[in-house]
């Protein structure tokens, strides 16, 4: 079997997999718990992507919610346009549907891109917290121009033309689906030439231009991509929640995903996966809190940062930990 055709057999078999538990899970969870199921999916796509700018690459972004805002209106905005002109021409509903929902998040993912490429651009030529200054910035005029955006809802949010909102296309195997391929994607990246061009930017921007690497152009690459990332999973949530709203993208949404990948380690795909997942869940099982939610949910990451402060793995791999290390040296006899 060629390599391409084992992949494709893997990929068709997570595919399956996935379709699977997602049934199993619609059949056997209630409405709530399937929706933390979702937000764990939607974090994963958020933490895994600004890993790539935070961690392989060493900048630090505080302002993801805005690329997550464009693109969860800019897939919301195009899925209203074009669904009436693919239901025409595919006749068959659930197929006009997904093609209607993919689209609108690639739609979505590359405005979010744009968007990264036009902020990086300027941005990342310098150094310091200079980016952390112009995305934080560019979150908050972000969200206020959508507050100010008639034709988008204003304060009051995007929901489409139908007054029960936009079609809940989002499912248990889309969002995986969908964080899957990012995963494999960013996983490629990492641990190719240009990922290792990234870590050596991390480790020392100076030295790294001195072995003639193109800094500049490697972290607007790599931050139109992560941003890209962010475009995915605003789609995917704002298809979930049937709407969009500004006040969803706030500050705090920033933060949020900056805590996802310390808790689980600052340069680790499999670290930030684990941490997408411990925000979804311990933001909800918290929501019966009320105003004691938040105070608890800080004094878990302190105790979090004091117990291990390079996060759940650090650097590392999952798959790297479970890997069996070799025996070292052969079992000597008596002489």
């Amino acid at each position: 079997m060629t390599r391409a055709a084992l992949r494709t057999a893997v990929a068709c078999a997570v595919l399956a997999v996935i379709y699977l538990l997602g049934m199993a899970l619609e059949a056997g969870l209630t409405d709530y718990v399937q929706r933390i199921a979702l937000l764990a999916g939607i974090n994963v796509i958020l933490a895994v992507g600004l890993n790539l700018i935070n961690g392989t690459t060493g900048q630090f972004s505080i302002g993801h919610a805005g690329f997550m805002a464009v693109g969860a209106y800019g897939a919301a905005f195009v899925g209203v346009q074009i669904a009436p002109a693919l239901h025409a021409a595919i006749h068959v509903d659930a197929l006009a549907n997904a093609l209607t929902f993919n689209v609108a998040l690639v739609a979505g993912a590359i405005l979010a891109g744009f968007c990264g490429f036009l902020v990086g651009i300027p941005s990342l030529r310098l150094r310091g917290d200079y980016l952390a200054v112009v995305t934080l910035g560019f979150g908050e005029i972000i969200r206020i121009l959508f507050n100010n955006a008639k034709f988008l809802g204003a304060a009051t949010g995007y929901f489409g033309n139908d007054p029960s909102g936009l079609p809940t296309y989002t499912s248990f195997f889309w969002v995986y689906a969908w964080a899957a391929l990012i995963v494999v994607l960013v996983h490629n990246l990492t641990f190719s030439q240009t990922g290792r061009s990234l870590i050596a930017i991390r480790e020392d921007e100076i030295a790294a231009e001195a072995m003639a690497t193109p800094t500049t152009r490697l972290k607007v690459i790599a931050f139109a991509f992560s941003a890209a990332t962010a475009g995915i999973a605003g789609g995917l949530f704002a298809h979930m929640q049937a709407g969009v709203r500004p006040e969803d993208f706030r500050f705090e949404k920033s933060i949020d995903m900056i805590v996802m990948i310390i808790v689980g380690g600052l340069g680790s795909i499999s670290g930030a996966i684990l941490g997408g997942i411990f925000v979804a869940v311990t933001l909800e099982l918290m929501r019966d809190l009320q105003q004691y939610r938040l105070v608890l949910y800080a004094v878990l990451l302190v105790v979090i940062m004091l117990v291990r402060p390079q996060g759940l793995l650090g650097t590392r791999e999952l798959h790297h930990l479970l890997r069996k290390r070799p025996k070292s040296g052969k079992a000597t006899g008596a002489a």
